[in-house]
């Protein structure tokens, strides 16, 4: 149903108006985001920190929840510029989009799922969650793409050599785990700093650290875009290296309280372990640049999952125009 979607949204769009909100007003710009995530801390201080106003630009972020709607949102310009995964702009192009979905500026470079068991345990390997009930992601998406990466790096196969459960929204999976299901899940922070400080849970590895450097959360918008509002996408790749570099050089602690707001309701030591978390894996990029060796990486995983038909051409899915000029102040 994923693929025909994206399909259906993108026959015959070469004749509608491109970048709706851009085109008669250029220093606005509204942005999709998959989800809201402790992951994308980068964009909430630019936000924060008025570096896209610093840029002349007025931001609208939205939350639509799951790749393949954010994918309609922006091939029917509802919004201009989509903060997905990268393997989304993939799925557009095997289905040949004729206006292509373009990465533009990278936010995040691994993976930000963590491996929680529900005992604790002082040593762990990975040959523990055979025969397992395991608590998975969405099939075709990126966190679930790279925990079947990982455990068949381990020698486990996840179909054969435990009970894999998929079936369950990602809204829903840390509360399916809190509530009794499965002995091992995957989570993105903050739940994984939750659930150890109120033992539910305890993490025993890291996905990102596992899988290494992919292009895992991007941002992304329609080749025509790009064409016709490059120095709109400039400031907005200038406004998002400006967060990048923030984040980069500021404490756990002070990115916390900067992006509080966003995220009412966890408290802020829950909030300061999960940036540290990601800070000290790497997860977060240090500047938009996606290069080819990390979206080589990105395309071994989805052709392990079993997700991808064909090659996807670095050199017409990706742009890096935008991203080196933001870092060399250009």
């Amino acid at each position: 149903m994923k693929r025909l979607l994206y399909l259906g949204m993108a026959v015959g769009l070469g004749a509608m108006a491109i970048l709706g909100g851009c085109s008669s007003a250029p220093d606005k710009i509204r942005i999709g985001e998959v989800t809201r995530s402790l992951f994308y801390a980068p964009q909430y201080v630019a936000l924060e920190k008025g570096f896209f106003q610093e840029e002349g630009l007025e931001v609208e972020l939205s939350t639509i929840p799951g790749g393949d709607k954010v994918m309609s949102a922006l091939l029917s310009d509802g919004i201009d510029v989509a903060l997905v995964g990268s393997e989304t702009s993939i799925y557009v192009a095997q289905q040949g989009a004729a206006d292509r979905v373009v990465n533009f500026a990278q936010l995040t470079q691994t993976d930000g799922t963590f491996l929680v068991a529900r005992e604790k345990t002082d040593t762990f390997s990975f040959d523990q969650l055979k025969g397992t009930v395991f608590l998975g992601q969405r099939k075709g998406g990126m966190p679930q793409m790279v925990g079947e990466y990982v455990l068949k790096k381990h020698n486990i196969h996840p179909q054969n050599d435990l009970e894999l459960i998929q079936n369950i929204e990602f809204k829903n999976i840390a509360a399916s785990f809190a509530s009794g299901t499965g002995q091992y899940v995957q989570l993105f922070e903050p739940e994984a700093s939750r659930f150890e400080q109120e033992g539910i849970g305890h993490v025993v590895a890291s996905f990102g650290k596992e899988s290494g450097t992919v292009p895992y959360t991007v941002y992304m918008t329609k080749q025509s875009t790009l064409d016709k509002n490059q120095d709109t996408i400039q400031k907005f790749t200038n406004a998002v290296y400006k967060g990048q570099q923030w984040v980069a050089s500021h404490s756990p602690k002070e990115t916390a309280e900067v992006i509080a707001k966003y995220f009412e309701g966890i408290k802020p030591e829950i909030m300061e372990s999960a940036v540290k978390r990601y800070l000290e894996q790497g997860s977060y990029a240090a500047d938009p640049i996606l290069d080819e060796e990390e979206w080589n990486q990105l395309q071994d995983i989805m052709n392990e999952a079993g997700e991808l038909k064909e090659p996807a051409d670095y050199t017409k899915l990706v742009n890096t125009t935008f991203a080196k000029a933001a870092k060399e102040g250009k």
